[in-house]
């Protein structure tokens, strides 16, 4: 064993060396499936790449631009993503009834941004108001419209349900009477169309879930969890820096995110105003607090989606304080 004598002399060698130059820590990859077309909806994701917010919580970030055609919970169980946005009565119902190994760690909206778009001429503000009317959903969707239904005891047979393809041109016409779809975006779209919109919340009709909700399969949640609370401490301060001023990021991506969508700046502006007030929370963004897990889970029971308390994980999200 070396006395301390010996030891002092090496250690005073040692320090008389040059210092030999630090090996830069490898970012770890990250992989995340967006649930729709590149858009205001994911600001936050978008800012927190191009300012380096992931990068600096030692991610090398990839993402996924979702559409019609994808389906985010399946791109987690092909593995090709590690966390993906969903919506809750998708997702629990994959839990419950398939036994999917999926758990949800967060919200990015608090209250859902999907709602009843019909004409300020023919407004349609009530859910007593759908009755004898047709409404236009997207079929990933009828789940939702048939809980807010359910809440508000409205026999379904009495509203006619047809398929929406996200094109407003058939309530312009007057094919049909409403439409469901993001009150965040469409009402803009049918006002640069001419006409004056209305909108009301599926939330305020008494649906109270939350959308975009963050899921990961079990497994991921086990072996990647600092990525995980990695990835939430990043977004959640890509969304805050988003919404401070909504006017100001959108402009800086004509050319980059938003290229090729055919969508104005102006209109992700809109998007990007009014969805502030439903992904801002007092617990921080993506906050998911035990009440309105209940009422999540309440609303899905009344179209028979069997929610359970062990189907949201709030631990990472209180790792990041």
């Amino acid at each position: 064993m070396m006395n301390r004598r010996a030891f002092l002399a090496a250690s005073a060698a040692a320090a008389a060396l040059p210092a030999l130059p630090r090996t830069a820590r490898a970012a770890t990859p990250l992989v995340f499936q967006a649930s729709w077309v590149n858009d205001a909806e994911f600001s936050g994701y978008f800012l927190g790449i191009d300012e380096g917010y992931f990068a600096a919580e030692g991610l090398d970030l990839t993402y996924l631009s979702g559409g019609p055609d994808v389906i985010p919970e399946s791109t987690l169980v092909a593995g090709r993503a590690d966390l993906t946005l969903t919506t809750p009565d998708t997702t629990i119902k994959a839990i419950s009834e398939q036994g999917a190994p999926f758990r949800i760690i967060g919200a990015q909206y608090q209250k859902n941004p999907l709602g009843i778009v019909s004409l300020a001429k023919a407004p349609i503000t009530t859910a007593q108001d759908l009755v004898g009317k047709t409404i236009a959903v997207p079929p990933v969707n009828t789940i939702s419209v048939q809980a807010m239904l359910a809440i508000n005891g409205i026999d379904p047979a009495s509203v006619n349900i047809v398929p929406y393809a996200y094109d407003p041109t058939p309530l312009i016409k007057g094919e049909i009477d409403a439409s469901l779809d993001f009150t965040t975006n469409v009402p803009f779209t049918i006002e640069s169309m001419g006409e004056k919109a209305v909108s009301v919340l599926l939330y305020d009709l008494g649906f109270t879930i939350y959308n975009d909700t963050v899921v990961v399969t079990e497994e991921t949640l086990k072996t990647r969890r600092p990525e995980l609370v990695a990835w939430l401490k990043a977004a959640r301060k890509g969304w805050e820096a988003n919404l401070a001023d909504p006017a100001v990021w959108p402009p800086k991506w004509m050319d980059t995110w938003f290229k090729g969508t055919g969508r104005s700046i102006e209109n992700e502006i809109y998007f990007n105003t009014a969805q502030k007030p439903l992904i801002g929370a007092p617990g921080g963004i993506f906050s998911m607090t035990e009440e309105d897990i209940a009422k999540n889970i309440a609303a899905l029971d009344r179209v028979g989606i069997k929610g359970r308390r062990e189907m949201f994980d709030t631990t990472l999200l209180e790792e990041i304080g």
